[in-house]
């Protein structure tokens, strides 16, 4: 079958691949729609690994229960895309996410798990999830994204009347800024460089205010429109500038999570957060229990997020999709593939 994977820095290449079996109990089934991801742009970036067939956000229906009794041919589903071992204190205290062994095989994230860029996959049995009918396909793919921005506001502990600063108006950016606001955030803002991107949040009514990430006096006009500080700050984006600007803009005894991944070292001034006590958190994407809580606020239809999807594209445009989504003008934040398009 057809696919796209990994050919060098910033290069795909479509080339075929064996069908998927159930060998080992295995889910198989045939992709409806696939996201592109934050981190899959860091893979492309960087050009590695070699072959990798990327898609971890996923809807799909069943053509091999594998050995689920309680799926048949034709249920649609979906699936947490990580590979934990089921038996480290994190998996036993329903943290799977950072178990050792999550990432190890992860489906999309590794060269022994093929992702939805392909017409077909397979899936461990234990992570998928049957999904209810009145979800079109698209908004089952936005599921594990939207669980990435809802761990990051648990673990932020968002406060009635809380000001909220969210670094990066990208998917998970926007994701965050909406259940912050949620929570019960009374001022939600917004810093990105890309002001397409940034409009876009405000527009879709996630955020209150847009500061430009570029701006020199930017720390400055945080602390004086907060008188003070943020109360928290949630960063998305994981690189130097960004981690140390969520540190610089939340008040003393403030609170900052990290959801953005860095594949290289940051720097950060510490000795802004040990002055002022600030407490740093780090966020990787969901629990179980999040994961299913996403989809049913999409179905009981609390959250739309239908409004973040810019364009649904097939393999042929996979390459020009990741181009359009890091020029930094764009104001893409979400662009589903349907591989049997």
């Amino acid at each position: 079958m057809k696919c796209v994977a990994i050919k060098g820095v910033k290069q795909f290449e479509i080339k075929e691949i064996e069908e998927p079996k159930s060998e080992n109990g295995e889910v198989v089934i045939d992709v409806l729609k696939t996201g592109i991801c934050g981190s899959d742009i860091h893979y492309w970036v960087l050009g590695q690994p070699i072959g990798l067939v990327m898609g971890h956000e996923y809807c799909g229906v069943v053509t091999d229960p594998g050995s689920r009794q309680d799926l048949k041919i034709g249920d649609r589903v979906t699936a947490l895309p990580i590979s934990p071992c089921n038996e480290c204190p994190a998996c036993l205290t329903g943290n799977p996410q950072y178990c050792r062994q999550t990432w190890a095989h992860a489906t999309g994230l590794s060269l022994t798990n093929p992702g939805g860029l392909a017409p077909k996959m397979k899936i461990r049995p234990d992570m998928v999830l049957k999904v209810p009918d009145n979800l079109k396909d698209e908004e089952v793919a936005m599921v594990e994204p939207t669980a990435v921005g809802l761990h990051a506001i648990h673990l932020a502990d968002v406060k009635v009347g809380d000001k909220v600063l969210v670094i990066g108006a990208g998917i998970i950016g926007l994701v965050s800024a909406m259940f912050a606001k949620m929570e019960g955030a009374s001022y939600v803002a917004i810093s990105e460089p890309n002001e397409a991107r940034a409009k876009r949040a405000i527009e879709l009514g996630v955020a209150d205010e847009w500061f430009n990430a570029k701006d020199e006096k930017l720390t400055e006009k945080l602390l004086f429109k907060t008188n003070g500080g943020f109360d928290l700050a949630v960063d998305c984006c994981g690189n130097s500038k960004a981690v140390s600007s969520a540190i610089m803009a939340v008040h003393p005894g403030g609170k900052v999570v990290l959801a953005g991944v860095s594949m290289t070292p940051v720097t950060i001034p510490t000795v802004v957060a040990v002055m002022s006590e600030i407490t740093i958190i780090s966020s990787i994407a969901y629990t179980k229990e999040e994961f299913q809580t996403c989809i049913n606020l999409m179905a009981d239809k609390k959250i739309d997020m239908m409004k973040f999807v810019d364009e649904i594209v097939d393999l042929e445009h996979v390459q020009q999709s990741y181009e359009r989504l890091t020029l930094g003008t764009d104001s893409a934040v979400k662009i589903l593939v349907d591989p049997n398009k």
